[in-house]
């Protein structure tokens, strides 16, 4: 815990660093306008309501970038930008207070920095800034006044889906995955169907007055971005998503949904001597810890298994890990193919823990469920302690502040089990066995065994648990190997030469650079191309 004293000097810190980077961009942002050639051709729109308030987020900074050098290349582009244009927002909720008024006066300042120089009307094909406000449908308020969150989660209106779009940013935002019917999350609920609907007119009638060429969206899971989706695909209208990539200050783009991560590998594809060695110094690092995840490193100090556990595990025939997710993640609705929800798994396997106690289960929280600012309110943990668990004398329970290290878990055990984690990816690049329960970015090719039913993965379990050897196919590590190395070094668009880590890693500062270094950047490049041309939006070797 920091003192009164040294927040406060942090946060008048914070506030100057954030000042002096937003003037930064509002002089690079002018003279990107000053040094574009005319415009012509159709517009690229780009859009991203939910992500940076009064910041700059790196995904604000992937945004504005890529929307730079669209422009310096002649390729007129319209932000679609909030003005107070929803009554309640993502990033703007408060969880504790869902009435407390929305921060959009520092939000809108953001904003207006981001796009200096950019006008809010013109004539013809030109780069624009379309401002929208709100609009309160009556109709619509009407309809939804007296429904419970069942009914709303699944409430159409004209044939737009808002219920649904809706919910994984309310997931996000309240930081559960089970909603609870109570009045405090029908408002939230019916403030988001509001506002979507209101996104959902304001940006078809973009769409009517630019005719664009393509639309790029942040995300494309929180219901502002994933309506403007929605409505352009709906029109065919092709629409871009993105999000951190999987090295730092790097992005991923993708004609898909960026949190689900598609990856086309050609089946030719082999790793080289080169290649395998990259990956393998990759490796290294990441199995004592040393890694970030969109500017989060959350082991800073990774522990062997101690002498406590080793005692423990040394009574049973066999190890089993279990490695969750957290629940509200933006993966989640992605993942949620075989089973209702990762507790749903939870609540099968825990039959089948029962059922064999010559086995020791871990399972282990993952670290992101405590995150500052961002802490889960439905856990495993307490899942944990809502079914005894910790009564089953063949459990051990490895908490997400606990530095245990998961990779020599991984070595003693007779097979893995995890949800959606990525950890399964590497697991398979260890040799392991892998029983994967949800839908993973790394699924889409033959990595893991992924049963598709819960009885399979039920049966399977148990197979593996007789099994007095486990055969993994060889082309699961081949192929797991070939994947994470397309995520990092192909997929993953390096942002360092303009953007580095602000006073919060989790937000970013724009560097120096020239105009020319811009255009004449490798990421850049698979960008506009990926935009322009139909590319496939990955960094060339």
């Amino acid at each position: 815990m920091i003192g009164r004293g040294e927040f406060f000097k942090q946060r008048i810190w914070r506030g100057l660093v954030r000042r002096f980077n937003n003037l930064k961009i509002a002089r690079q942002a002018n003279f990107v306008s000053r040094n574009s050639p005319p415009p012509q051709g159709q517009p690229v729109i780009f859009f991203k309501a939910s992500t940076g308030i009064d910041d700059l987020s790196w995904n604000s900074g992937f945004h504005l970038l890529a929307s730079w050098a669209l422009r310096l290349k002649g390729i007129p582009v319209a932000y679609f930008a909030c003005n107070s244009g929803m009554s309640k927002c993502v990033l703007g909720t408060n969880r504790d207070n869902p009435y407390k008024e929305m921060p959009c006066k520092t939000c809108v300042a953001q904003s207006k920095a981001l796009y200096a120089g950019v006008p809010s009307k013109v004539e013809g094909q030109r780069s624009k800034v379309e401002w929208f406000g709100f609009e309160r449908n009556s109709q619509l308020a009407s309809r939804i006044q007296n429904l419970s969150v069942p009914e709303l989660s699944t409430f159409h209106f004209q044939d737009i889906l808002l219920g649904a779009l809706c919910l994984p940013a309310l997931r996000w935002v309240l930081r559960i995955h089970h909603l609870s019917d109570d009045e405090n999350t029908r408002y939230l609920l019916r403030e988001y169907i509001l506002s979507a609907w209101n996104v959902a007119q304001k940006f078809s009638k973009l769409l009517d007055e630019t005719n664009p060429r393509a639309v790029v969206v942040f995300n494309g899971q929180f219901f502002p971005e994933a309506t403007a989706r929605y409505v352009a695909q709906k029109r065919g209208i092709r629409v871009i998503t993105h999000e951190v990539g999987l090295q730092p200050a790097s992005a991923f783009f993708t004609d898909g949904e960026a949190t689900a991560y598609p990856i086309h590998i050609p089946d030719e594809f082999e790793l080289n001597d080169e290649q395998n060695a990259k990956l393998d110094a990759y490796l290294a690092k990441r199995f004592q810890g040393d890694f970030t995840m969109a500017g989060i490193k959350f082991w800073m100090d990774m522990k062997e298994l101690d002498e406590t556990f080793l005692q423990k595990a040394s009574v049973f025939k066999q190890i089993v890990p279990i490695f969750t997710n957290v629940i509200f993640d933006t993966s989640q609705p992605h993942a949620n193919t075989v089973f209702e929800d990762m507790f749903d798994w939870l609540d099968m396997t825990l039959e089948v823990i029962k059922e064999h106690p010559e086995t020791l289960f871990v399972i282990r929280a993952h670290p992101d469920e405590l995150r500052v600012r961002k802490s889960s309110r439905e856990t495993v943990e307490e899942w944990v302690d809502s079914r005894n668990v910790r009564n089953e004398p063949n459990v051990a329970f490895v908490g997400p502040r606990e530095t245990l290290s998961s990779y020599e878990l991984i070595q003693r055990s007779k097979f893995v089990m995890v949800y959606n984690s990525t950890i399964g990816l590497e697991a398979s690049i260890m040799g392991a066995a892998v029983l994967c329960a949800g839908r993973a970015r790394f699924t889409q090719y033959p990595t893991v065994f992924f049963p598709q039913t819960v009885d399979e993965v039920r049966r399977k379990i148990k197979e593996f648990l007789d099994a007095e050897k486990i055969e993994v196919p060889a082309e699961f590590k081949r192929n797991a190997r070939r994947f994470l190395y397309y995520q990092l070094f192909r997929t993953s668009l390096p942002f360092s030469e303009f953007l580095k880590p602000s006073v919060r890693t989790t937000q970013a500062r724009l560097k120096s650079f020239s105009l020319k270094d811009l255009l004449e950047s490798a990421a850049i490049q698979a960008i506009v191309d990926g935009i322009l041309k139909g590319g496939d939006f990955l960094l060339k070797e």
